[in-house]
């Protein structure tokens, strides 16, 4: 008989941490949070700062003490296995650093002897060819670009072949083609066996992920797949491209609740309950009968950013 404990790779149990709890001001950066992890899938904790993403990976790390609840890693009590745990896990911080003044291969080095590894050779040529930085292994860490630093810090954290890695924002600061690359390098991570718990801000980097924890000011409001979670969502979106975002949003605002009007550049997105022909003229006669200029209006696919910003309103803490 298969045990919970042989499927997932986290557990967690009404995970909470309040900092200052006796200040008049406590601040409850995680509330009773309980999620599982599934060996072998990319988990992605999504929110604003301020959501409680780096305080609940860092407990998950064991680098901060919870509150109350449980927390398990491939099976073990963080609590009472520390130790044991640490073997299994790979960290990387939003504050991991690189040492300047070493070179890609000597950073590399460096963290295998903190993790006590002897034999690390043959994982390192395989790293530096996986995250290709084969050919600049003798560059300064200092001279390294931001998605290079990030390659580099990602195969420092790989070196003693974890079972699973937490990696907090790392993607923040980072040119979108970088963004775009070390996602692939994740995705492609996944072959290998390894569970990947991430946190980041970016809503299109979740959109990648095997499952999604929707967070807000330490709660999660919703958690399962990309797809699952779009598909979940109650509201049709219509998408409103004008000149004019303010005075359309400002319009709309007269018909729709405020969450369900979201503004995305030169474009507009408003929910609403049913997408038919009717509806979508109406929206259109109200813009241009208030002068505003539509150059298209056209029903889209949720994107989880559309879900986020409803969810975060219906919770009542926008």
């Amino acid at each position: 008989m298969t045990s919970s404990h042989d499927i997932f790779a986290l557990e967690l149990l009404g995970l909470s941490k309040t900092f200052d709890p006796h200040s008049s001001h406590p601040v409850k950066a995680v509330d009773d949070v309980s999620v599982t992890v599934r060996k072998g899938e990319i988990f992605t904790i999504v929110g604003p700062d301020g959501a409680g993403k780096t305080t609940a990976i860092r407990m998950m790390c064991g680098v901060l003490p919870q509150d109350r609840g449980d927390i398990r890693i491939m099976g073990l009590d963080l609590r009472t296995q520390r130790d044991e745990v640490k073997r299994h896990i790979g960290y990387l911080s939003q504050r991991f650093s690189l040492y300047g003044d070493l070179t890609i291969d000597e950073n590399i080095d460096f963290f295998a002897e903190i993790h006590r590894i002897k034999e690390f050779g043959a994982r390192k040529e395989e790293l530096l060819k996986f995250m290709r930085l084969t050919e600049f292994r003798d560059r300064l860490a200092s001279r390294l670009s931001g998605g290079m630093k990030q390659k580099l810090a990602l195969a420092c954290t790989l070196i003693h072949a974890p079972d699973i890695i937490f990696l907090d924002e790392p993607t923040t600061g980072v040119d979108p083609v970088s963004r775009r690359d070390f996602w692939k390098i994740l995705s492609e991570l996944l072959r290998s066996g390894i569970t990947i718990v991430v946190s980041t801000p970016y809503l299109d980097e979740a959109e990648r992920s095997t499952r999604v924890a929707l967070m807000d000011r330490g709660r999660i409001l919703q958690c399962d797949s990309p797809e699952a979670i779009k598909a979940d969502f109650p509201f049709r979106v219509l998408e409103i491209v004008t000149e004019d975002v303010r005075t359309a949003a400002d319009v709309l605002a007269a018909d729709f609740p405020k969450d369900r009007i979201q503004m995305f550049g030169d474009r507009i997105h408003c929910l609403i309950e049913a997408e038919t022909d009717a509806s979508r003229k109406a929206v259109e006669r109200r813009l241009k009968g208030s002068g505003v200029v539509v150059h298209h209006i056209r029903p889209v696919p949720p994107s989880l950013e559309d879900v986020f910003i409803a969810r975060v309103s219906t919770a009542g803490v926008s």
